[in-house]
């Protein structure tokens, strides 16, 4: 025991010295750091050196060391962190492990010695310890600590005073206070210093150290408490981890003693008397080694057993990643033991973990695994048996970090592990969404790459140089793309499975050409998206994809040459220039000879690799990377020009080039030859292709030709030369044809026009062509204008046919009329126009006169007989052109605007079937009669022939519902949302500019939440449209309007069954309620909506669905009933901004049509919750007034009996009833007196009340309802009444039985027919209605004979 203070002695001096050469240094931070080293120092045993070591910084600078050492003190105070995390201060280690300035190597020295010294007590601290970092302050003493068979008992104890504690304590582990910040990596850094100096003091093996942690920390593993279970498992896995290390230190030194022997063995037979020492002494060592490696083993084994088998599956994840976590550490540190197939089964268990961090903890463990090579022995079995899983986990884990992890993981496996097919399934992840997960796999695709590359060399003859490497990188790059390609589109052939040929008798084809180019273009906008996407994941892993020069070399040789490629060696060093010389003479190697499909491929990559070039060069940069790639087009180009002048996906990739280039340099080079052959390769096919989409690539080519000014001269000359073609080329198409608009055309003939007015439309959106579109050439001939309207007019013969060519025509004329708009604005700037310009202005109107003719009788007319297709053209063209020339110029008539509507309603159904998911009939049925038996619990029993109704109605429900799952990622479900939304979005434009009245965006509304996320945007516009009508327009009846027509129409296909139920309504109602009111700072009201029409919302919208509910109610649909009463939802958001006198408004119109629809109201029913909800929001509201007024009368009591109000009240409570008698003067005629209905139930709910005497002058009032409050209001009322008949009847009133859910107001109503009461169980309908403000129910035959306005009156005055 006396040695053990040296070597501590020793370490502290060590690190004195290390302040000197930088005094100024915190102290924290050097202290930690040179603790790191005490392990190393134990083994100086010349300690005088050291002693001057440490002297000599305070002889120079005493006063700084000092102050650096008060600092050091000073930065950590106990008391204050005990008092922050209300955890004791009274542990010495603890406290060591919270001081980040502790020298931990020292206290575990200390530690140690105390152990031999007094163990129980040692132990005892060491065990405190841990409770402290479980937040527990509770102690043990040194009996306790080594107890063992009472460990359970006082653990017990200790977790039932947690449990008492209110407010319990966070422990350090998980604690978010700065004293904790590096608690866990000072408890780990202890713990291992500890085990570690146990191990070489020998008191590791003599000692109760493990065994008492062991008693303690897996009895706390197992705790209910969080604190104790999550840090006695982190112990636990750090001193198991100490453990590895210890152990593994052990077995090569058992190595080294075994090789020794050897040794001394073979030496032994010279020298047999020193061979005999020697061995006793190494057989002694080995003996002892063993002895210390069973031990280990032994304490590992308990661990294990006792602790980790139970906590790698605990409840918390955050235990379960510890312990994933921590066993991937032990495959490291001692491989010996833990890399067998008994430990790695719980990494391949964990990767199936719902949490994200367990699985991530699982792919780290592999990964540190999978990076050492020697282990892959070991892990052959693991990897067999989870490989799948893996795969799994690449391809569509849900979270993106452990896809990342598990690629890498894949990556480690090597190329060598995996199959062809399972490479190419991770491979795929190039093609992510994710831009983490094609950056993760770019490693693993050049692994593949590399691969490939040295096949494709393989066998070669000659010596391989560079660019034979290039070259076949190439060639592998475009392989593999093609074959993943090709599995990516094998995937999506259940999408292509579900197009249909045909719809409604139109072939989908003309509806797909009929759409703009954007629309058409999406399939090959999606290839070029995935080249895209692999020259981004793979820029910086695979050379072939950011060489764009040397791509551009292999695309221009001429791979259908199957000339010998003996000769092809001696000239792969050539340069790019001299590339075209080689395809010529058939030269192509075939280590990279192209396939069709792989030359496609390339094309794509080569277009986005210099797309990608130009987008990452640095700031400066950029224009000397544009015109290097301008100085290998200029050559390259026209030669991939004609070369894949024929493949129109080719071409439409080859001429998205253009645009990437410096056409200045074409001057400064003095190569405007080579500028007109570029010219001339674009008009060629600009002029012979006829796909949209080349067309478009085309014309967004030569627009970039045309914005080169320096080079205008040569523009002006070929762009006149392209116009005049044009012109011959239409012209010559309708030749010899008297009238055009019924003359006949062949199929070819037809798809040429089609063609030529493509390419009319696109050059005019790009270039002012009125002059060329007016130019007759002096009468001589026939202008295009002409022409094209004489197209146009052959859209009244419906030849679907002929639909692409009419709607390409329409869209161009609609383009020259707004090119001549823009020109109409500068002329009408002037205030006296010259007579050119009046004829321009005069032929003008005449052509969008003529056009507009032709577009209102195609779109909406009635006579007309146009597809489908050249409908919703001629419909977009004439909102385009009202919107242009604003409603100033041209008004729609209401009779067209209807028709419009009416358009827009029909395409919004036809697109709503294409959205039709699947049904469940059986189960919806199920639902029903469960719902119908819990509303049928008052002993009433279904008739046999509602029974058979509703067999009936079933058995049709399952033979009408048609399913049609359609997948919304399909290109043609895309190109069809695409449309539908560019129409809807049209119409919406139309109506936000005031072409169309705002009435029509009810349409839009009556179908929010069901046709899409981005459709439902539009009612945030609709809404504000109606703000600003309401409040700045002063235009509330067509808020009225609109916002009632959109929900009936939005309810009442969910009445038949076309929405599944009412959450869309309510959606709705709640987008649309903002309408009422507009809210600034603080959500102070800044303006809002005349309360008048809110009520009239609400008043017109119950009178409707009370219509409705009578109907089922006299029917007796319960189901339609049910689903009717939801409606009530809708209401409940849209009664923001309404005043007491309002809701008492609504209310009243609610029990009268209720009444009037002879409807019943369930104050018990399930089915009637959402009414009950709609009224108690009323009540609610009608009572807010009354609060301040109720204690102004108990203010009041003092001063006057019964004066409950200021005089100022009263008289504003009088003025608002002389208002609603004004508003009376017109009422409608009053409604004969009826029964209510409710009575008549009211015998077979509770007979013995029904039987109680309705004419009792004082009944007793319930005790659930606070009468005193009502009888005040009464006795005011009666001696304030206009007439004492009136006041006396008020009087009575209280003393009725209460009614469902109503506010004090109702409490005081009208005349009470004492004939008719409701004798129902009233505490049981107010504790489902939650009022408890004891409200009385407005009799049938009162309600029924008094008018609203009267109701209302009465209501006041008994309030005063």
């Amino acid at each position: 025991m006396s040695t053990t203070p040296a070597p501590r002695r020793a370490g502290l001096r060590e690190r004195k010295p290390a302040p000197a050469p930088s005094p100024d240094d915190a102290p924290p931070k050097g202290k930690r750091k040179r603790a790191a080293a005490d392990s190393d120092s134990d083994e100086d045993d010349d300690p005088k050196p050291k002693r001057k070591a440490k002297q000599s910084p305070s002889a120079k600078k005493p006063r700084k060391t000092r102050k650096t050492k008060e600092a050091a003190e000073d930065a950590f105070d106990p008391q204050q962190a005990a008092k922050e995390s209300k955890i004791n201060a009274d542990n010495p280690i603890f406290n060591a492990i919270l001081n980040p300035a502790a020298a931990l190597q020292s206290i575990a020295e200390a530690f140690l010695e105390s152990l031999d010294d007094s163990p129980n007590l040692a132990l005892a601290e060491l065990i405190n310890c841990v409770l402290r970092a479980c937040g527990c302050n509770e102690s043990l003493n040194s009996d306790q600590a080594v107890d063992y068979d009472g460990v359970v008992d006082v653990l017990d104890d200790f977790t039932e005073g947690l449990k008492k504690e209110q407010n319990p304590t966070t422990y350090p582990l998980t604690s978010k206070l700065p004293v904790f910040k590096k608690f866990r990596k000072s408890l780990h850094e202890f713990l291992e210093r500890l085990i570690t100096a146990a191990a070489s003091l020998g008191t590791l093996y003599t000692s109760e150290l493990i065994p008492t942690i062991q008693a303690w920390v897996i009895a706390m593993s197992s705790s209910q408490i969080r604190s104790f279970r999550h840090t006695a498992t982190f112990v636990a896995l750090e001193v198991e981890s100490a453990l590895c290390d210890v152990a593994a230190a052990v077995e090569k030194e058992a190595e080294m003693t075994a090789r020794q022997r050897e040794g001394e063995k073979r030496r032994a037979k010279n020298n047999k008397s020193a061979g005999d020492d020697s061995n006793k002494n190494l057989e002694a060592k080995a003996t002892e080694i063993r002895g210390r490696r069973d031990k280990l083993k032994e304490f590992i084994k308990d661990f294990i057993d006792g602790l980790f088998v139970h906590r790698y599956r605990d409840l918390d994840p955050t235990i379960r990643a510890d312990c994933t976590l921590a066993l991937g550490t032990w495959f490291t540190k001692h491989p010996a033991h833990f890399l067998d197939a008994t430990y790695l089964r719980y990494i391949g268990w964990v990767l199936s973990d719902g949490a994200a961090a367990v699985r991530l903890a699982a792919l780290k463990a592999l990964t540190g695994v999978y990076s050492q090579r020697t282990y892959a022995p070991q892990v052959h079995h693991f990897t067999e048996r989870f490989k799948g899983r893996l795969l799994e986990m690449a391809a569509c884990d849900v979270d993106a970090t452990v896809r990342v992890a598990v690629i890498g993981v894949l990556e480690h496996l090597g190329a060598t592990t995996l199959e062809e097919d399972e490479r190419e399934k991770v491979a795929l992840c190039v093609f992510d969404a994710d831009p983490r997960i094609r950056k993760a796999i770019g490693p693993f695709v050049r692994t593949c790459w590399q691969e490939l590359v040295e096949e494709r060399l393989v066998g070669h003859t000659k010596k391989v140089v560079k660019e034979d490497k290039e070259r076949a990188g190439v060639k592998a790059l475009g392989g593999v793309l093609v074959r993943w390609g090709a599995r990516l589109d094998a995937m999506d052939e259940a999408d292509a499975d579900d197009e249909e040929a045909t719809e409604d008798g139109e072939p989908r084809t003309n509806k797909r050409k009929a759409a703009e180019d954007g629309i058409v273009g999406v399939v090959e906008k999606e290839r070029n998206s995935r080249a895209g996407m692999v020259v981004e994941a793979l820029w910086d892993e695979v050379e072939a994809v950011s060489d764009w020069e040397t791509l551009l070399e292999v695309l221009i040789l001429d791979h259908s040459s199957a000339a010998s490629a003996e000769d092809g060696p001696a000239r792969r060093g050539r340069p790019n220039g001299k590339a075209a010389k080689a395809s010529e003479e058939g030269s192509v190697d075939e280590a990279w000879r192209l396939e069709e499909e792989e030359e496609t491929v390339l094309i794509e990559v080569l277009v986005a690799s210099l797309k990608h070039a130009q987008a990452i060069a640095k700031k400066g940069e950029d224009e000397t990377m544009t015109n290097d790639i301008t100085r290998e087009l200029i050559k390259g180009l026209p030669r991939l020009l004609v070369k894949y002048q024929t493949d129109q996906n080719r071409i439409a990739n080859i001429l998205s080039i253009p645009p990437l280039m410096n056409l200045d340099l074409y001057l400064e080079m003095r190569m405007i030859t080579n500028y007109n052959g570029l010219w001339d390769d674009i008009i060629k096919q600009f002029l012979s292709h006829s796909s949209p989409t080349v067309l478009g690539v085309a014309v967004l080519a030569l627009k970039h030709l045309m914005a080169a000014t320096s080079l205008s001269n040569a523009n002006s000359g070929k762009i006149h030369e392209l116009e005049d073609e044009l012109a011959s080329a239409l012209r010559d198409s309708v030749a010899g044809r008297d009238e055009i608009e019924v003359a006949g055309f062949d199929e070819d003939e037809i798809l040429a026009l089609g063609a030529l007015c493509t390419r009319l439309r696109l050059l005019a959106g790009c270039r002012d062509m009125t002059e060329w579109m007016d130019d007759d050439e002096g009468g001589k001939q026939t202008s295009a204008w002409d022409i094209v309207s004489a197209l146009v007019e052959r859209g009244r013969l419906g030849y679907k046919e002929e639909a692409y060519m009419i709607t390409q025509a329409l869209n161009l004329l609609t383009t020259h009329l707004m090119w001549k708009r823009k020109r109409m604005q500068s002329i009408e700037e002037n205030a006296e126009p010259s007579s050119e310009e009046q004829r321009f202005l005069e032929k003008c109107t005449q052509q969008r006169d003529s056009l507009l003719e032709k577009l209102v009788e195609y779109a909406v007319g009635t006579q007309s007989n146009t597809a489908e297709a050249v409908t919703r053209t001629a419909f977009m063209c004439l909102m385009d052109l009202h919107t242009l020339f604003g409603s100033a110029e041209l008004i729609l008539d209401d009779e067209v605007q209807f028709r419009c509507a009416g358009y827009v309603q029909a395409e919004i159904e036809r697109y709503a079937e294409t959205l039709v998911e699947p049904d469940q009939p059986d189960q919806e049925e199920e639902e029903d009669a469960d719902d119908e038996e819990k509303e049928n619990d008052d002993g009433e029993e279904e008739n046999d022939e509602a029974k058979k109704k509703k067999g009936k109605s079933k058995a049709k429900k399952g033979k009408a519902r048609v399913v049609k799952e359609v997948d919304p990622n399909s290109a043609s479900q895309l190109l069809s949302e695409y449309s539908f939304i560019e129409l809807t979005s049209t119409f919406l434009r139309s109506i936000y500019v005031r072409i169309l009245h705002v009435r029509h965006a009810a349409i839009l509304l009556s179908h929010y939440g069901r046709l899409g996320s981005t459709f439902d945007h539009f009612a945030k516009t609709i809404m504000e449209m109606l703000r600003e009508e309401g409040m700045v327009n002063d235009n509330g009846d067509v808020v009225v309007v609109v916002i009632n027509q959109a929900l009936q129409e939005a309810f009442t296909m969910v009445l038949d069954g076309i929405v599944a139920d009412e959450t869309n309504v309510v959606q709705l109602a709640k987008q649309l309620a903002p309408a009422f009111l507009r809210r600034g700072a603080h959500l102070a009201v800044l303006n809002k909506l005349d309360v008048q029409y809110i009520v009239q919302i609400q008043t017109a919208s119950l009178s409707w669905i009370a219509k409705r509910i009578g109907g089922y109610e006299s029917t007796g649909n319960k189901k339609a009933l049910r689903i009717a009463v939801t409606f009530f939802k809708a209401l409940i958001p849209l009664l923001s901004g309404i005043q007491a006198r309002d809701a008492m408004k609504i209310k009243a119109h609610m029990d009268q049509v209720l009444a009037q629809a002879k409807v019943e109201v369930s104050a018990t029913s399930k089915a009637w919750e959402p009414q009950r909800a709609y009224e108690k929001r009323l009540s609610t509201i009608m009572a807010k007034d009354k609060v301040p007024g109720t204690k102004g009368r108990k203010a009041k009591v003092a001063k006057a009996e019964g004066a409950g109000e200021t005089s100022s009240e009263d008289e504003t409570d009088l003025s608002e009833v002389e208002k609603l008698m004004e508003e009376r003067d017109t009422p409608a005629p009053e409604p004969a007196p009826r029964p209510r209905p409710r009575p008549k139930r009211l015998p077979k709910k509770a007979a013995a009340a029904a039987e109680k005497p309705a004419d009792d002058p004082d009944p007793a009032p319930d005790p659930a309802t606070p009468r005193p409050r009502t009888k005040t209001y009464q006795s005011k009322a009666a001696s304030k009444s206009p007439t004492k008949a009136r006041g006396n009847a008020d009087v009575e009133d209280p003393l009725s039985p209460p009614a469902r859910s109503q506010s004090p107001e109702d409490a005081v109503t009208t005349p009470v027919n004492k004939k008719r009461r409701r004798p129902e169980d009233e505490d049981e309908e107010e504790q489902v209605e939650g009022s408890v403000n004891g409200e009385d129910e407005i009799p049938a035959s009162a309600r029924e004979a008094t008018p609203a306005g009267d109701m209302q009156i009465r209501k006041k005055r008994a309030r005063h």
